[in-house]
């Protein structure tokens, strides 16, 4: 595997640049239905899908001089590939940015999502100076609502995801709810949080 560029490390994460050797990976993380319930129904992406729009995507973003992308999330000190984080440009509200991970199933309940959540987070505020951050999940998905809750993001709205976003599903299989936080908000969050 080629040398991996190393984004953040957290206590137990490391988050790197991913490479198209990634692949097999991904195709594992994307084919256990649990991982992927709150995504595609439990579809698993295809792995020509994966290979020729997916990692080749991701990888685009490096190019970016803003530190936005997806990164590959490997357990310290095994270097073990656990799942990916991303923090993007907002699918939806083009002046904030989403944070999403997706993790697989025996890195669950380990408060893993949480650390490398809240260090893309401390970044995406902290040295990019991004005003709000948001994050979305299937109203189902409560582990992940736990999620953004612990990272200090607060509930904003409920809504429908679009056909187009969510495909296959009803109307009411599509509802989901919107997280979010702005700089000072989670700044200020933060703050508190250290003076207890």
């Amino acid at each position: 595997m080629p040398q991996a560029t190393i984004f953040l490390t957290t206590k137990r994460l490391r988050l790197r640049q991913f490479t198209l050797a990634d692949a097999d990976r991904i195709v594992g993380l994307d084919s256990d239905p649990e991982v992927m319930r709150y995504i595609s129904y439990g579809a698993p992406t295809p792995r020509e899908v994966i290979e020729q729009r997916v990692l080749p995507a991701w990888i685009k973003y490096y190019e970016s001089e803003q530190r936005i992308g997806f990164w590959a999330a490997d357990l310290l000190p095994s270097r073990q590939f656990v799942g990916w984080f991303h923090l993007r440009p907002d699918r939806f509200v083009a002046s904030e940015q989403e944070l999403g991970y997706r993790l697989r199933r025996d890195a669950w309940g380990k408060g893993l999502a949480t650390e490398g959540s809240i260090a893309l987070l401390a970044d995406g505020f902290g040295v990019s100076k991004f005003e709000k951050i948001s994050a979305r999940t299937l109203v189902g998905n409560l582990a992940s609502q736990r999620v953004m809750q612990k990272c200090g993001l607060a509930l904003e709205e409920d809504f429908v995801y679009p056909e187009h976003i969510l495909r296959g599903g009803s109307e009411d299989s599509r509802r989901a709810v919107k997280y979010s936080a702005t700089r000072d908000e989670w700044m200020a969050g933060r703050e508190q949080e250290s003076n207890i």
